[in-house]
Formats: structure tokens, sequence, C-alpha cells
């Protein structure tokens, strides 16, 4: 057997203006993604447990068939996994993103998706001043980077994706030792005024780096291999690294690609053919694709749309042909993670629409992929967790 998950991050949302009506998924011409749920299942999982943080970190591993009230513990320690850095167990792990605060409101969360040679730049200069025994910067992707804080700690923060448009200090890190946590997304302010990549980009009308926003915080995890776990040897592709992160800790291997980028403008044919490719040497294989879940960010439910129909033609399409190669012994899954919609510009913890075709998945209600197709469905799975078992499993 062959398997194939495909994961458009924070494409469900809700009814458009700007899409007469409809979301992006009754908006977006998907007939791969349709023809998937008109001869298999289509129901909907709930990914984000109760009183859970509704991020991909939490999602992502209910996805992957573990269950978050066990295994989580944040979504740094995630992206530290996926970098290979080797942090003591006791130190705590803080996602560090390069924000745009203007006049006190958190404008960006990405510094305008500032280059990863910019993000390198500054987090060299903010690890030569402020880094000292205890604390430590560590550069990533783009705006997404890594703070080690060695403290006892017990702070509570907040995504900046979650506030965009509000007051950044009503939202800043509290509980016991957020005094230090907020000294030193104050010294990180200091030192960007003056930057002169943020001149620069001022000059040319994009966001500057303004701040270094502190969240995500957790230690590292300990979790259960896959192939021990479910006997199906995986690979994941994705630009995001919580998913690598967490790919690598259930012992997966992750497949770098050329030109993905996170955003609705990656590699969508690259992707798809190291997909392809990792099928002959393994049982299972993910794709994610950020770039809906961005549009859902920024509001722009056209590029959603957008990324939509570039996943189902040029993702879907040629994993679903290449599957369908091996007669009847394979079976295909696709779903968000989570909603993202475009009126909220964050996360929420409802549950996303799912459709599963293959080999004795039985076909029940037919119809296209949609969020409302989807709530009709027969199959509505409340713990998220247990997805991965009866998409591998089911008879």
């Amino acid at each position: 057997m062959k398997y194939a998950i495909i994961v458009p991050d924070g494409a469900a949302d809700e009814p458009l203006d700007e899409l007469d009506g409809k979301t992006p998924l009754e908006a977006a011409r998907t007939p791969n993604m349709d023809w998937i749920a008109e001869h298999g299942r289509i129901g909907t999982v709930r990914n984000i447990p109760d009183s859970m943080p509704a991020g991909s970190d939490v999602a992502i591993l209910s996805l992957l068939g573990y269950s978050p009230a066990e295994f989580y513990t944040g979504r740094a320690p995630l992206e530290a996994a996926a970098q290979g850095l080797s942090v003591s167990p006791d130190a705590w792990i803080f996602r560090c993103n390069l924000v745009t605060i203007i006049d006190g409101v958190m404008e960006d969360h990405s510094a305008g998706h500032i280059s990863t040679e910019e993000g390198r730049s500054i987090i060299e200069k903010l690890q030569a001043d402020l880094g000292e025994d205890g604390v430590h910067f560590y550069p990533g992707v783009s705006y997404r980077h890594l703070t080690t804080i060695q403290d006892d700690l017990d702070v509570q923060t907040t995504p900046p994706h979650d506030i965009l448009g509000q007051t950044a200090k009503d939202h800043l890190p509290s509980g016991r030792g957020a005094e230090r946590i907020r000294e030193l997304m104050d010294a990180g302010a200091k030192l960007l005024e003056n930057e002169e990549i943020n001149t620069v980009r001022r000059e040319l009308g994009e966001n500057p780096a303004t701040n270094i926003w502190l969240w995500g915080e957790g230690k590292m995890p300990q979790l259960p291999g896959f192939e021990k776990r479910f006997g199906k040897k995986g690979a994941a592709i994705t630009a995001v690294d919580l998913v690598r992160g967490l790919s690598k800790l259930i012992g997966w291997d992750v497949i770098d690609v050329p030109g993905a980028t996170g955003l609705v403008d990656t590699n969508y044919e690259g992707k798809a053919a190291a997909a392809i490719e990792a099928l002959d040497t393994h049982d299972l294989v993910l794709v994610h694709l950020e770039g809906t879940d961005e549009a859902g960010h920024n509001a722009d439910g056209n590029a959603k749309v957008r990324g939509l129909e570039r996943i189902d033609a040029k993702v879907v399409a040629p994993l679903l042909k290449r599957l369908q190669a091996e007669g009847d012994e394979w079976r295909i899954l696709v779903l968000p993670d989570h909603p993202t919609p475009c009126r909220l510009r964050t996360h929420t913890a409802d549950p996303v629409p799912f459709v599963m075709a293959g080999k004795r998945v039985e076909h029940v209600l037919k119809g296209p992929f949609t969020e409302a197709v989807a709530r009709e469905g027969d199959l509505h799975i409340d713990i998220g967790a247990n997805l991965m078992e009866f998409f591998l499993t089911v008879r």
C-alpha cells in the first residue's frame, strides 16, 4: 500500500463577500480534490483539542496521529528539532519573530516577509549584542528564528499573527520570569531602531523589522517513532520548520525542495515531483503547503483561491495519477490542519473538512470538497489524533 497526505494549511474558511458569499474552497476550481470527495469519503475532523492553542503545531501533531494532550510541549521546540539544534533538556526554546510594530500596533507578524539573508544578519547582531550565558539567538528562515533561555520560567505568550492590528503591549509575555523576556524584547527593539537593513527597507517601501517577538515557548519533546507505532515508513515535504521538526522527531525523512517558500508562489511542481519519487522508497508521503494559511493571515480570499487551485492542479493531480498506477493498493487524504478565516486573520479551533479515497474507502456522500458538504458527511472525528489510524487501517 502507498499513502499520500496533502495539507493545504489553513484552507478552511467562511463565506466571503469578495467571493460572492462563497468560501475559498467553494470558489476554487479543484476538480481533483472534488474527484476524491465524490469517489471516497468526506467528513470533518477536530485537530485542536479543547483548551489548547489553535496553532499548526497542535494541529499537525494531531494530524500525524499523536495526541497533543500527551505530547505537545510548545511550537518553538519543534522548529529547533527541524534545525537540528543541540539544546539542553531544561532550556526553554522560544520562537523569535521579526515583526513590524508601528505606533504600538502589531502591523505585520513577518516584517514584510523579510528575506532569509536580512533576517540572518539581524539575528547575528542580536546574538553579538544580547547573547549571554543562558541566552542564545539562532537564525532561521525569513522572519522565523529561535531564542533559547536558561531560566526558571512559567510564562504565557501570544503569537504575533493572532494580534494583527492590535496594541502590542496588551499582549506581552506574562507569568513567572516574564519580566526577563520583556526586557529582552525591549533590548531587541532598541537595537533595531538604527539597523541599516531597516533603513533600506523603509526606503523601498517595505515593512521594517522594528521588534523581536518571543512566543511558542517549550522544552524539547520526546515522541515515539511513527514506524514503530503504525508500521509505515514516512517522508514529509514542507517549507515550514515546525512540520519539519515534528517529522524528524517521529523518524520521518524530510525532503528539501528548491524554491519551496511557504507562500502562495511556492514550487508546487517540485514538491509534487519529490513526493512522487519518495513513494518509490516510502510507504507514506505528506506534502504540506503553507501558502493558503498565509493568505488567511493576510485576509486575502482571492490568494487563498489561487493557492487551492495550484495545489489541486500541480500537487493533487500528479500524486493521484502516481497512486493510481499502483492499481488499487493506495489511499489519499486531503485536509487543512486548521481553519484560518480571512475575516479573523488567525487560526481557529473549529473542525476542518477532509476527503480520502482509495482501497476499502467506501463512498457515502456525493459532492465537492467544501466545508458545507463535509459537514453533511457521516464521518466526524472529534479526536484528531484518531484520523491517522483510520486512514491507514480502514477496513
